[in-house]
């Protein structure tokens, strides 16, 4: 009794010279992100230091200042690298400096993967990119994201079902360039491009088109004038085109099912030597069955009484003298043999 007392005073005194730091780790490290981030926001909201203190980590860890660049040209060669990278700078240096930027490529064909990364020195310029993610790059629509997000669907506005159109029919001669001022008219764009062929780098015939705004992609559904190129082209919202799709047949699987055995057939619980098939059982259970439910028929009735037989008399017939039968007394013609009945 003694020892627990001492080993709690000896607990409390160590409490009292542990610091502000040491005694809210333990109380913070079970909570969720989502309390943390919660509770961080709020205190900084509260407190202009604590949120001076949450901007300088955030802006040093370059989690925040690295973008994914999506939706670059696939026939980006080693040759053509250079370019492309330099554009690609260009189009983003508008927002602030970059510290690093960069195509990535197939390292067995050396041609691009058509992505790439831009990476700002500063978080700012980061998120002024974020708010004008679109560039046009080498004829291609790009589009940015923070490249912890990656292609998460959780960054996908909810919206976006009702302005993302499919454009079909195009021409293999229509350009992204021609198939985004052609769409502009109708507001502005986010994200648009010509579906092309990896391998070939030909035109798909098809391609899409993200409006920032669901009026404006109401309004190019509605349009009359759907002629591109000299070609009639069908637009529509990109989900239904995709549920139109033809969906793969799944194997059905496979249940265990008992066949009910024929009233009379008698189980036994015999094992049966053979494998039995997979998802059947034996002996299969059988339901017991009264035998007052189902009376026997009673013994059907005789389609026709019983005759009693008949005795007849025997008769001698009367012959002549050369033994032939003599005409029936009756003298009823054409039966000679005929005997009347006595």
């Amino acid at each position: 009794m003694e020892d627990l007392k001492k080993r709690k005073l000896d607990e409390e005194g160590n409490a009292q010279f542990s610091s502000p730091e040491e005694q809210l780790r333990p109380l913070l490290e079970p909570l969720a992100k989502t309390q943390l981030v919660d509770l961080l926001a709020k205190f900084g909201s509260q407190y202009s230091s604590i949120a001076e203190e949450i901007r300088s980590v955030a802006s040093s860890d370059p989690v925040h200042r690295k973008l994914f660049v999506r939706g670059l040209a696939w026939n980006t060669t080693s040759e053509t690298l250079c370019a492309v990278s330099v554009l690609l700078i260009v189009e983003f240096q508008v927002h602030g400096e970059i510290e690093e930027g960069a195509v990535i490529v197939d390292k067995a064909t050396g041609t691009s993967r058509g992505y790439g990364f831009i990476t700002y020195r500063d978080m700012e310029s980061a998120q002024a990119a974020l708010k004008a993610p679109s560039k046009l790059i080498d004829g291609r629509m790009a589009v940015c994201n923070l490249a912890c997000e990656g292609l998460s669907s959780l960054s996908v506005p909810p919206d976006q079902a009702q302005r993302k159109l499919y454009i079909g029919g195009l021409s293999p001669e229509t350009t992204t360039e021609m198939l985004l001022f052609f769409f502009g008219r109708h507001g502005e764009i986010e994200e648009g491009s010509v579906a092309y062929d990896k391998d070939s780098n030909k035109s798909r015939c098809f391609g899409f088109v993200t409006y920032k705004t669901v009026e404006a992609a109401k309004k190019a559904i509605d349009d009359p004038q759907k002629t591109l190129g000299g070609r009639n082209i069908t637009v529509k919202l990109a989900d239904n085109h995709k549920s139109r799709t033809v969906q793969p047949q799944l194997q059905a699987a496979m249940a265990p099912v008992q066949i009910p055995s024929a009233s009379g057939y008698l189980q036994s619980e015999k094992a049966y030597s053979s494998t039995a098939p997979f998802g059947y059982t034996y002996p299969h259970p059988m339901a017991a069955y009264d035998s007052t439910a189902y009376p026997s028929p009673s013994a059907a009735a005789a389609p026709y009484p019983t005759q009693s037989q008949v005795l007849y008399s025997q008769f001698a017939i009367p012959k002549d003298p050369h033994g032939l039968p003599t005409p029936s007394p009756s003298g009823m013609s054409g039966y000679p043999y005929y005997v009347a009945k006595q």
